[in-house]
């Protein structure tokens, strides 16, 4: 008998250590050569560590949320053979986005093909599933100790859940329907959850922001918009209000520098860029995440809103690399159709401005002599008013609905 010891890789230049958020494995589990057997988080970037041989796993390093030195134990695995031999990973040394492509290219083997069932949790033992499949379960009121797991070392998926479901077996109610509930579970705060929960504790605790809230007209834009979808080029991506944004963003910013600009309060250092780089905020399964937009200065309307689509579908398949999640100059905050009538967007750090997207209703408007049904939006947006007077920050906003409510400025160079 041998053992192998998986160490911590090395995710990502500067980077010293990673947080846990998924283990696949627990003491004592069997384990086959590229089978994943946890998974690691930094720089909003997870990456999913395979075994390189088979075995079974003796030790872990520690629980979820807990953060691991590079190149320290991760897991030991006691190997069928002679000694056995310490060994670091072999994508110990690979950079986080070279990890998670070769994660998706190459998928574990298939696991032998068994007759008998899982077994469920016992009583006393937590279920082992992952938060998104916890998460579903409660929506869908199933206990998941009484799910069968199919998934490595008994782990519950979102299939097995769903199978639950469609054999009949409903939640556990009273008779009338209606039923106690006492039970209370402990969400310990992990991986891009905690992250996010940092970054806002940095802003909101560093930031003075103010917030100023604009209507803006969006008919003739509407309009416009809907000519050129239904006239668009093979190939070309459907238009949504994002990409006039960005432009009208970019125009705005050519007479207000200072919006895009980036605040080193430790140092008092503010950095203006010549560079439009905008931070699109965006809703994934795992949490928020705002993938990077570069040099939308250089961009026309068409190539911003393939690129938002781009980079949006990296974000929630969690393929995005660590130079597309970083490095934006100003940031736009949209909630698409549950955008609300107003919001208070934070500021993302060290970021001295944000923009709001409120969702577009028709509203009847006041013309002069009647009332008219008009695209009405809001645009709600916060500032540092450390950086930022509140006189600049009208000033900005009213530019953009300007721009906006006449949309063929957008297109006029100059």
């Amino acid at each position: 008998m041998g053992e192998f010891i998986i160490k911590m890789p090395d995710v990502g230049e500067g980077v010293a250590e990673a947080e846990l958020v998924e283990w696949h494995v627990k003491p004592g589990d069997p384990v086959r050569e590229d089978m994943v057997i946890a998974a690691v988080m930094t720089d909003k970037a997870t990456v999913e560590i395979p075994s390189p041989v088979e075995g079974t796993v003796i030790w872990i390093a520690g629980e979820i949320g807990d953060r691991i030195a590079v190149k320290a134990p991760l897991v030991r695995i006691e190997t069928v053979g002679g000694a056995g031999e310490a060994h670091p990973m072999q994508t110990s040394q690979a950079p986080v986005a070279e990890v998670v492509k070769a994660e998706i290219a190459k998928p574990a083997p298939a696991a032998p093909v068994s007759t008998a069932p899982a077994a469920a949790a016992p009583p006393a033992e937590k279920p082992l599933a992952a938060p998104s499949v916890r998460l579903f379960a409660r929506e869908s009121g199933v206990d998941l100790r009484q799910v069968q797991g199919s998934g490595p070392a008994g782990r519950i998926l979102r299939e097995d859940i769903e199978q639950f479901l469609a054999q009949g077996t409903p939640p556990t109610t009273a008779k009338n329907g209606l039923a106690r509930k006492t039970a209370t579970e402990e969400i310990k705060l992990t991986g891009l959850r905690r992250r996010i929960a940092e970054k806002m504790v940095l802003s909101t605790s560093r930031i003075p922001h103010i917030t100023y809230v604009e209507e803006v007209d969006m008919t003739a834009l509407e309009e416009l918009r809907a000519t050129m979808n239904s006239d668009r080029r093979p190939g070309h991506p459907k238009l949504t209000v994002l990409p006039f944004l960005m432009r009208a963003l970019v125009k705005a910013i050519a007479g207000q520098p200072e919006v895009n600009a980036t605040f080193d309060d430790d140092a008092g250092i503010i950095t203006r860029h010549s560079a439009v780089h905008i931070g699109i905020a965006t809703q994934t399964p795992a949490g928020l995440t705002v993938p990077v937009v570069r040099h939308a200065e250089a961009r026309g309307i068409w190539d911003c809103a393939a690129e938002i689509g781009r980079l949006a579908e990296a974000a929630r398949s969690g393929t995005a690399t660590r130079d597309e999640l970083s490095g934006s100059t100003i940031t736009i905050s949209s909630l698409g159709a549950l955008g609300g009538i107003v919001s208070t967007p934070v500021i993302n750090h060290p970021e001295v401005a944000i923009i709001g997207v409120n969702k577009i209703a028709t509203r009847p408007v006041w013309d002069g002599t009647q009332f008219v049904p008009r695209k009405m939006m809001n645009l709600s947006s916060s500032f540092d008013h450390r950086i930022i007077d509140g006189w600049d920050a009208a000033t900005f906003v009213q530019r953009i609905r300007t721009l906006l409510e006449t949309p063929a400025l957008i297109f006029i160079e100059g």
